[in-house]
């Protein structure tokens, strides 16, 4: 029988979210914050020029420049005043959180609740500007290797000095900006204010993949038609369905307390400890598409270098060749990095000694194992087997348009799993925050009434 919370969500409707006005004031909000959001990815950086920024994009395809242009939503082909986005902060993030489970002095620090989570952000900070600088003055110098590279055109028409300044003072105040406009989302608007930033920049890419798709089945180019559109149209409403039910799909280990006296007599309680089956979320993908396309970029910017150098020169653009987007070495290296994060990045985050020793100290057991060493093995042993399916599901899901790419269009890379992932996790998440803030309001109207009904029986 369903309980009353899952009655009240069957019967949401329209006129329920008409009567919300404070969730429609952080919807409105939300769309405000996203709205500045790509006005600014339109502002552009002092000393450069746009018509030569779009030939090294040109050149410079697949790389770690176009990861970054995707989820910056075009703001670094433009070269803007948020170049790289929240892409430092999302890393600073990951790797604070991965010291937190390495280092006990960290670990200390985020047992200690409220102020602990508070030290954490501070670092996450301080290290979100360090990378700042690094990315800022990694992207000035290359854009200045422009100048020196054959076939590369000239971007920046600044002095170099002043250009590299202008240049690290605009990515690390462009991020920290979207950082605190990422925590006001989250604060006055609905949904986690750094993903729905990044899921704008993806999605505001993906009407120029939709024409650059119509346009090639128009011109019938490499045999590209509209049969082609419908069955990655179709294809890519399994992959969304897919993807909703993988990431809420859990495996509930059965949790047994002692019996209990209450007041109907002696009960034992019981719930479940639910384990994701993607535990890892889309940090594999990413980490693997950052490894990935910072050596091509390396090997891209090298191969214009060594033009005429026919030794050098031919042996990079041979390996450049086979680290494209669909080619095979590609789609093999893709999907080895994506399984070793998965088990890599599950074993940071959750230990399941600390899951058996909590469970231990508040009496509770899992049915037919002894609490302790042989519940962490059992823990440990259901994580491996459910993550392997994880492992599986993501790499299936990141490999499917690298196979599109490499056998009917390469206007596909604009839809490529690591961003499909996103688009639909943001958008679950947000959906489940706007049903719970419409559950509270029914509830809150259901509390009016009863004591409007308490008063009058007085």
């Amino acid at each position: 029988m369903a309980s009353q919370a899952e009655q009240m969500a069957a019967g949401l409707t329209l006129s329920n979210f008409a009567q919300a006005s404070d969730l429609k004031k952080r919807l409105w909000f939300t769309v405000g914050a996203l709205i500045v959001f790509r006005v600014l990815s339109y502002v552009p950086l002092p000393g450069i020029d746009p018509v030569a920024m779009q030939d090294v994009f040109k050149n410079l395809h697949g790389g770690i420049l176009d990861l970054f242009n995707n989820f910056s939503g075009g703001a670094l082909l433009r070269m803007s005043v948020i170049v790289v986005g929240v892409m430092p902060y999302i890393t600073a993030s990951i790797v604070v959180q991965l010291s937190t489970s390495l280092s006990p002095t960290l670990n200390a620090i985020k047992k200690e609740g409220e102020s602990g989570r508070k030290k954490l952000n501070q670092y996450t900070r301080y290290l979100t500007v360090m990378l700042c600088i690094i990315y800022g003055y990694g992207t000035s110098q290359s854009l200045l290797l422009s100048h020196t590279s054959a076939g590369m055109p000239v971007v920046v028409v600044q002095s170099h000095l002043l250009f590299t300044i202008s240049c690290v003072t605009s990515v690390v105040g462009g991020t920290m900006f979207l950082m605190w406009l990422g925590e006001q989302i989250t604060s006055r608007g609905i949904g986690n204010g750094v993903s729905l930033i990044i899921m704008a920049g993806i999605v505001s890419q993906l009407p120029a993949g939709i024409v650059s798709l119509l346009e090639a089945a128009r011109t019938n180019a490499n045999g590209f038609n509209g049969l082609t559109v419908i069955f990655i149209a179709l294809l890519t409403i399994a992959m969304i369905a897919f993807i909703c039910f993988m990431e809420r799909a859990q495996r509930r280990v059965l949790i047994q307390y002692p019996k209990r006296q209450t007041q109907r007599g002696m009960q034992q309680e019981k719930s479940h400890l639910p384990l994701k089956i993607n535990t890892a979320n889309v940090i594999p993908p990413i980490f693997a598409s950052s490894l990935l396309a910072m050596p091509l970029t390396l090997l891209q910017f090298a191969g214009k270098r060594a033009t005429g150098e026919s030794a050098f020169g031919d042996f990079v653009l041979s390996v450049t060749s086979w680290l494209q987007p669909g080619a095979p070495l590609h789609a093999v290296l893709y999907a080895t990095l994506i399984i070793f994060f998965c088990f890599f990045y599950t074993a940071v985050i959750f230990n399941p000694e600390e899951t058996a020793d909590n469970l231990k100290r508040h009496g509770g057991f899992i049915p037919g194992i002894r609490p302790g060493k042989n519940t962490a093995d059992y823990l440990d042993y259901v994580l491996t087997r459910i993550t392997v399916i994880g492992a599986a599901y993501l790499t299936f899901i990141c490999l499917v348009p690298e196979v599109l790419v490499a056998n009917i269009s390469p206007a596909l890379s604009r839809l490529g799993g690591t961003g499909l992932l996103i688009v639909v996790n943001v958008t679950i998440d947000t959906v489940t925050q706007i049903q719970g803030h419409l559950l509270a309001h029914q509830y809150g109207d259901l509390l009016k009434k009863a004591k409007l009904k308490g008063g009058r029986g007085r």
